[in-house]
């Protein structure tokens, strides 16, 4: 039985799936990314018993090596801080196990070819992978109750992150949004109005008899006010057991977002991000907000999407300058991951750039520690886009925020990748007005900035604090004159 979870947040993530399959190699991958402790259910046998697998298998028979590893399952699945838990090939077996799985975690099937299972596995001393033919026999026996208890597919690292965060990455999702959408419950979409004349259509037809109404909203930051809010909350008729949809950019997804999180005290919602900024970045991670007129994204929730949709075949109608907004988004996930991701095809950037957000919200949702690094260069940025009325592109402004903190961070070579990727050039904004807004920064302590900084690709520290003078000098060399 597959559980009714959407994402492992909070739970268990769990990696089902046959001998061979690489479950206990992945999982300390993915359990590293997600900051989360590590259990292969197979060395937890071994350390309860004193004894290896093939040993307890030949000296008390597998009926007792399935007793014990049903008690150890149990004791692993209904206990202790979300870890990631490989599970033995055998364990989903157990209908106590199964049980357990769907009440207290979210489970990946790791899927694998039996023949590539076998050469993995041949040769070696697992009790069940001595005959060839027992072993695709034994594949074929199994492989239903795999996909039965399992909540998502995957067969590799990012794609299990992606699982794990309710995000799916597809070319031509969005004409099979009804299938995505979680639930059989009535659909409200919100929608940019620009992009309501090149998809919105394709996306009612996809929902079919659940969508029941459309709102547009005004494109770009201008949809991030509470004037548009508090329209989105009159105009909504869904009950709890209804959805809301948001297609468009971050800027859509913010509002319609923080209108699902607060209208009946949140009601689910999907997003469908269609810029390049928003299928990397703003639409993952649960974060929703709008804008005062002093300060972006400062009063919003935490409200994590049933799913995320993103289908990278609606980045060709993007025009150009949306491109580059979204590029800067994609060079700062390559700093902080220390790949050079910018390089990949446009659909690889967005699944990799995905993943690794994706991996990032799950090990703190509510940013109170790893995830503070997904503001490198936006405490700069965000100044910025306030100083100028939110008519700055958000990319534009990232980019200049990047060379401001790669410049504090002593990074002349970083420097140079991004002027050399982005040429960002310099904005005509008031310094006095750019200062304030940095000030009222959301991951400002006391008026005092908290940057982000890069020791090295791929190494980053937050919450940094440095001198005013520099911190200010940084954030004027951004403006032009002031240089």
């Amino acid at each position: 039985m597959a559980s009714a979870h959407l994402n492992a947040l909070g739970r268990h993530l769990a990696l089902a799936g046959f001998m061979g399959s690489g479950k206990s190699r992945l999982g300390g991958e993915v359990a590293a990314r997600l900051c989360r402790p590590f259990l292969d259910l197979d060395r937890e046998v071994e350390a309860r018993t004193g004894s290896r697998i093939p040993d307890l298998f030949s000296e008390r028979g597998e009926s007792a090596f399935r007793e014990v590893e049903e008690e150890v399952a149990l004791d692993v699945l209904q206990g202790g801080e979300p870890a990631v838990v490989a599970l033995g090939g055998g364990a989903v077996l157990s209908e106590r196990t199964r049980a357990s799985l769907a009440s207290q975690a979210f489970t990946v099937l790791i899927d694998v070819e039996p023949d590539l299972a076998w050469q993995r596995v041949s040769g070696g001393d697992r009790p069940l992978a001595q005959a060839e033919d027992e072993f695709h026999a034994l594949h074929r026996e199994r492989q239903p109750v795999y996909e039965a208890v399992a909540d998502a597919r995957a067969t590799e690292v990012d794609g299990i992150l992606l699982a794990a965060a309710g995000v799916h990455v597809e070319l031509g999702a969005l004409d099979g949004l009804d299938g995505l959408v979680p639930g059989d419950g009535p659909v409200e979409l919100v929608v940019d109005e620009r992009v309501a004349g090149i998809h919105g259509v394709r996306a009612q037809v996809a929902l079919g008899s659940r969508d029941v109404a459309s709102h547009e909203v005004p494109a770009g930051e201008a949809a991030k006010t509470g004037a548009v809010l508090g329209r989105l909350w009159e105009a909504f008729g869904i009950g709890r057991d209804g959805a809301v949809v948001a297609l468009g950019g971050g800027s859509t997804t913010d509002v319609a977002g923080f209108a699902a999180a607060t209208y009946m005290r949140g009601v689910a919602w999907t997003a469908v991000p269609t810029t390049l900024v928003g299928q990397v970045d703003a639409g993952i991670g649960g974060k929703t907000a709008v804008d005062l007129v002093s300060a972006k994204n400062v009063v919003g929730a935490f409200h994590w999407p049933a799913r995320v949709v993103c289908d990278p075949a609606l980045l060709t109608t993007l025009p150009e300058t949306e491109r580059v907004n979204g590029l800067a988004e994609v060079v700062k996930t390559g700093l902080l991951a220390g790949d050079r991701v910018w390089e990949r095809s446009e659909p690889e950037q967005v699944r990799a750039c995905a993943a690794f957000k994706s991996a990032i919200c799950l090990a703190d949702p509510h940013d109170r520690g790893p995830r503070a690094q997904l503001n490198l260069g936006h405490t700069f940025a965000h100044a910025l886009e306030t100083a100028a009325g939110y008519g700055l592109p958000h990319g534009r402004a990232v980019a200049l925020g990047l060379l401001a903190a790669l410049r504090l961070s002593g990074l002349p070579d970083e420097e140079r990748l991004v002027q050399d990727v982005l040429a960002p050039e310099p904005v005509s904004v008031d310094p006095d007005a750019a200062w304030a807004a940095l000030a009222r920064d959301k991951k400002a302590e006391r008026g005092t900035p908290r940057l982000v900084l890069l020791d090295a690709p791929g190494r980053p520290r937050w919450g940094v604090e440095l001198p005013e003078t520099d911190v200010r000098r940084a954030l004027e060399g951004l403006i032009a004159g002031r240089q």
